[in-house]
C-alpha cells in the first residue's frame, strides 16, 4: 500500500496543476478572439466530446465501471441530470470566452472570485441549509464589493455574475449526479454535441465566418487543442478529488482567479481604477471571513475538548 502522506502530496500537486491550467486559461482562449464566441464553445464541445470518447475506452475497461456507466444510460433522471449540467457549463464556457474576446479578464476572473458564495446562497434557496453570522457577513461584504465594481464600470459587470451563477448551478447539480467526474463531462458533451455539430455546419454552409474558411492553421489547430486544453485540468482536478482533502482543494481554488486577475491587470494593461480595486478588496474580504469560517469550522476537536 502507498503511503497516505504521499497520496495526498500527489493529490494536492494534481490540484494545484488543475488550478494554474486553469489560470492561465486567458492566454490561450483570448488567440480566438477573431472566431464568434459561438464557434469557439461549438468546437470545444466537439473536441473535447473527441478526447473523451477516446479516455472512455480507458475507463470503461474494468467491469463494474462499464456495467454502471451503461446502467446510468437507462435511468432518465440521469440524463435529464447531465443535460442541465451540459446547458450551463455551456454557458459558463460562451461567458468566459466572449470575456476573453472582448478584454474583460478582470471581470472575469471576479465570476470566479465570487463563484463560492454563490454556492453558499443556493444553498440557501435551493436546499434550505442555514448559515450562521459569518457566512452572512461574507455574502453580505460581496455583495457590496459588486455594488462598487458595479458603480466603478459605469453597470453591473453581467459578464462576471453569469460565470459565478452558471457555475454555481452547476455544481449544485453535479452534486445529485452519480457518475464520476470524467464520465459525467462525457455524457454532458455528449448531449451537447448534436447542437454544436448542426450549429457549425450552418455557419460552416451559410456564411464567410467558418472557422474553416479562415484558412488560418494556427487558429484552426487551437480549435482543435481546446478539447485537450478542457479535459486536461477537469482530469487533473477528478484525480486530486480522490486524494486530496476537499478543505485544502477548496483553497486552492483561488489559484486560478488571482492568475487570471493579475493577467488581465498586468499583462493585457485592461483598465483598473482605485474604485475597482475597493470592489474587490470588498471581495478578497469576503472571501477571506468566507475561508477563516470554513476552516475554523473543520478543525480537529482536541483531546481536552473530547474528554469533556
Amino acid at each position: 500500500m502507498s503511503n497516505p502522506k504521499d497520496t495526498v502530496r500527489v493529490g494536492l500537486a494534481a490540484a494545484i496543476g488543475a488550478y494554474l491550467l486553469w489560470g492561465v486559461f486567458p492566454i490561450f482562449w483570448k488567440q480566438l478572439g477573431k472566431f464568434d464566441p459561438l464557434q469557439v464553445v461549438g468546437h470545444r464541445v466537439i473536441w473535447s466530446f473527441l478526447i473523451l470518447t477516446v479516455i472512455s475506452f480507458w475507463f470503461l475497461q474494468a467491469s463494474e465501471t462499464r456495467k454502471q456507466f451503461f446502467s446510468a444510460l437507462l435511468d432518465r433522471k440521469v440524463w435529464r441530470t447531465f443535460a442541465i449540467a451540459g446547458l450551463m457549463i455551456a454557458s459558463n464556457w460562451l461567458a468566459f470566452v466572449w470575456a476573453m474576446s472582448h478584454d474583460r479578464v478582470v471581470q472575469a476572473s471576479l465570476g470566479y472570485y465570487i463563484n463560492p458564495l454563490f454556492n453558499v446562497l443556493l444553498g440557501v434557496v435551493l436546499l434550505g441549509e442555514r448559515l450562521n453570522k459569518m457566512q452572512w457577513f461574507a455574502i453580505a461584504v460581496a455583495a457590496s464589493g459588486v455594488v462598487i465594481f458595479t458603480v466603478a464600470l459605469g453597470g453591473l459587470p453581467w459578464v462576471s455574475l453569469v460565470l459565478a451563477v452558471t457555475f454555481a448551478l452547476y455544481s449544485l447539480v453535479k452534486k445529485k449526479a452519480t457518475l464520476p467526474a470524467l464520465q459525467g463531462l462525457y455524457l454532458e458533451t455528449t448531449i451537447l454535441l448534436v447542437p454544436a455539430v448542426v450549429f457549425l455546419g450552418y455557419v460552416e454552409s451559410t456564411s464567410q465566418n467558418g472557422a474553416f474558411q479562415s484558412g488560418d492553421l494556427r487558429l484552426l489547430a487551437l480549435l482543435v487543442l481546446g478539447g485537450t486544453v478542457t479535459i486536461a485540468p477537469l482530469a487533473l482536478f477528478a484525480f486530486a478529488a480522490k486524494r486530496a482533502p476537499l478543505s485544502s482543494i477548496g483553497v486552492l481554488q483561488y489559484i486560478a482567479p488571482t492568475m487570471q486577475f493579475l493577467l488581465g491587470v498586468f499583462l493585457y494593461g485592461e483598465e483598473f481604477d482605485t474604485l475597482q480595486l475597493v470592489g474587490f478588496s470588498f471581495v478578497w474580504l469576503a472571501l477571506a471571513v468566507y475561508l477563516w469560517n470554513s476552516l475554523s469550522k473543520n478543525k480537529p476537536v482536541s483531546s481536552k475538548h473530547k474528554e469533556q
